[in-house]
């Protein structure tokens, strides 16, 4: 597989120019998935940019993203392919006197062929990236249906055959942890452990993802976020939170985080009543 990145530096670089800060940890297996051909597995707590990667990572190359949202009952009809039923229904119905074997072979054709996100990614011939999120919340049957898919990059349907990738996706994979991974899903992908940024990394990801806002206000904010994520809290706020706080306080025309406007405003990162009792008691804020 041609590499998508000509280095780890490029791809920090093409990332950085789409607003998405790295290091040499995350730009490492970013590029190494693209030149050997391998699924990234990017797993960490909620809200530390593994959805977001994916996203970076399409919008950098060029590429269409496709996104498969894992859940709990996904099976392989919302993820892989089904039939158009009805519409072979109606088809059956108007054969009249053919022979059943010419109607079968008519409606088990690609006319009728309903596809889902990864027989999609599958058969696309333009750079792609296929981002399978959350893979943690699927059932265990899913990573069974995926074994196929990230080993040889084909899928199989029985009525019509083996479909093989002519240009390999992207893929990336997201989970939260929630559950162990099977080895044999594991084996098959490149490993990234992503935790939550730095303050400094943090306050420039706040400076590029925030048009407008004072170094010195998301410095502030991204000390503020790490001092809440080292509380036990039931929630811990994600970057996008600490984001959706700095757009706050710009709307509210602050250019400071003093205790009063922190306290006013914790609805915006911590959405547990109990994280923000705790929070404004640990950090001596004055009630709303």
């Amino acid at each position: 597989m041609t590499s998508w990145f000509t280095s780890p530096a490029d791809a920090g670089e093409r990332l950085a120019a789409v607003d998405y800060l790295t290091d040499d940890g995350i730009t490492t297996p970013v590029f190494l998935a693209a030149a050997l051909g391998k699924p990234l597995l990017a797993e960490g707590p909620a809200g530390v940019g593994k959805t977001q990667l994916a996203k970076a990572v399409a919008q950098a190359a060029g590429a269409e993203l496709i996104r498969l949202q894992c859940y709990e009952g996904l099976d392989e009809a919302r993820a892989l392919y089904e039939w158009n039923y009805k519409k072979q229904l109606l088809r059956i119905q108007s054969a009249g006197g053919q022979a059943w074997e010419e109607t079968h072979d008519d409606i088990f054709s690609e006319e009728f062929l309903l596809e889902r996100p990864l027989l999609k990614a599958i058969r696309r011939t333009g750079p792609t990236v296929l981002l399978i999120d959350e893979i943690d919340k699927a059932d265990v049957e899913v990573e069974g249906l995926l074994l196929e898919i990230l080993s040889d990059y084909q899928v199989t349907i029985p009525e019509l055959g083996t479909i093989t990738a002519t240009r390999r996706p992207y893929v990336v994979l997201t989970s939260n942890a929630t559950r162990e991974l099977s080895e044999a899903l594991k084996r098959r992908c490149l490993y990234l452990h992503l935790d939550y940024p730095s303050p400094e990394r943090e306050r420039d990801i706040v400076i590029a993802q925030v048009p407008g806002i004072a170094a010195s206000l998301a410095e502030q904010l991204a000390r503020t976020v790490a001092t809440l994520r080292a509380l036990e809290l039931k929630k811990s706020p994600s970057i996008a939170e600490t984001i959706d706080w700095a757009h706050t306080l710009l709307a509210l025309g602050r250019s400071d985080l003093d205790a009063a406007t922190t306290a006013g405003t914790l609805g915006v990162v911590l959405k547990h009543a109990s994280d923000q009792s705790r929070a404004i008691k640990d950090l001596g804020l004055a009630p709303s």
